[in-house]
């Protein structure tokens, strides 16, 4: 399915894009990005669909060309890019493990080592229970666990990754106390355990879960962002669900990026070429169709981003190892 779809970014592509005004004038090459994640999952299909769509802003005779390098949890990716000449012809997607592993003591590189350009993904975490489940709303939810502690079972994609992570951040905001389950093999495993009703509920990102929420399957409470998801406006977020007094933030996202210190012209050309991508109605639909929804975090905005989530799980984590 989603080699088809990337088939189809060309079919989405505006008619005569591949002579509209060239607005990158570096190049002298080809140009690497480095997707370090496997082929397939959504990392590389927002990857690899921002590339399709930026592909008129190369001059003539050079193209990107997207490099999958998965090896040691992505780490040896973003360790290359990281380090390569400041000369803009080394792309990467960092994603929100950045903001975690060096707390983790998983990885060298912060997103200090790079210069984001665009953001492909920035999906809030919500939290999800099958269609069954006795809670409609996440106040019962919350409810339910306060008088259960450590017994509402809770899945994830694994213990430490951003849903585990997000758990952790529920029980320090709500005074609650799950069973948090890992399902090592990813989010899929998770969501299907869900489904077969042997976890009460699962944290992911709302596009994660949408075909089993439109069959009546599965149910979304809440969305651990400042403001509803467009993709389910109906569900609230944390702080309007728990009339809390702060907005709680925790988001999957992707920004692709290069090395540090770059020269500002060069930087300027991507920012500027990438947020005319991402605007681009036909490459919004192409991500929606996905299930991501898209959002124009650019440049500068996208820095402080990745720097208020570095903070987060730097404080996150640092708490989680006291206990």
């Amino acid at each position: 399915m989603k080699k088809n779809l990337l088939c189809a970014l060309l079919m989405l592509l505006p008619f005569g894009a591949v002579h509209a005004e060239q607005t990158l004038t570096y190049p002298k090459k080809n140009i690497d990005v480095v997707i370090p994640k496997n082929p397939g999952g959504g990392t590389d299909t927002s990857a690899r669909t921002i590339i399709e769509f930026a592909r008129d802003k190369m001059p003539s005779g050079t193209m990107m060309v997207p490099v999958n390098k998965p090896a040691g949890n992505g780490i040896t990716g973003l360790l290359e890019v990281a380090k390569a000449r400041p000369d803009g012809y080394k792309l990467v997607m960092t994603t929100v493990e950045l903001a975690m592993f060096p707390h983790q003591g998983k990885s060298p590189v912060t997103y200090k080592d790079f210069t984001p350009i665009a953001t492909t993904i920035a999906d809030p975490v919500a939290v999800v229970v099958n269609a069954k489940s006795p809670y409609n709303t996440l106040q019962e939810f919350i409810d339910a666990a306060k008088a259960n502690p450590g017994k509402i079972k809770v899945g994830n994609s694994g213990m430490g990754a951003i849903y585990d992570l997000a758990t952790i951040n529920i029980e320090k905001i709500t005074g609650t106390k799950f069973n948090r389950v890992p399902y090592n093999e990813g989010t899929g495993p998770s969501i299907a355990a869900l489904v077969g009703e042997h976890i009460d509920a699962v944290l992911t990102t709302p596009g994660s879960v949408k075909s089993q929420v439109d069959a009546g399957i599965l149910k979304v409470l809440g969305v651990m962002d400042e403001k509803r998801f467009p993709l389910f406006p109906d569900v609230p977020t944390f702080k309007e669900a728990l009339n809390l007094d702060v907005n709680v933030k925790m988001r999957a996202w992707a920004v692709l990026a290069t090395t540090a210190k770059i020269d500002d012209n060069i930087k300027k050309q991507l920012v500027d070429a990438f947020t005319d991508v991402v605007k681009t109605p036909a490459y919004q639909e192409a991500l929606k169709k996905q299930g991501i929804m898209p959002v124009v975090i650019t440049g500068d905005d996208a820095y402080n981003m990745m720097k208020e989530d570095d903070q987060m799980y730097g404080e996150l984590i640092a708490e989680t190892k006291k206990k």
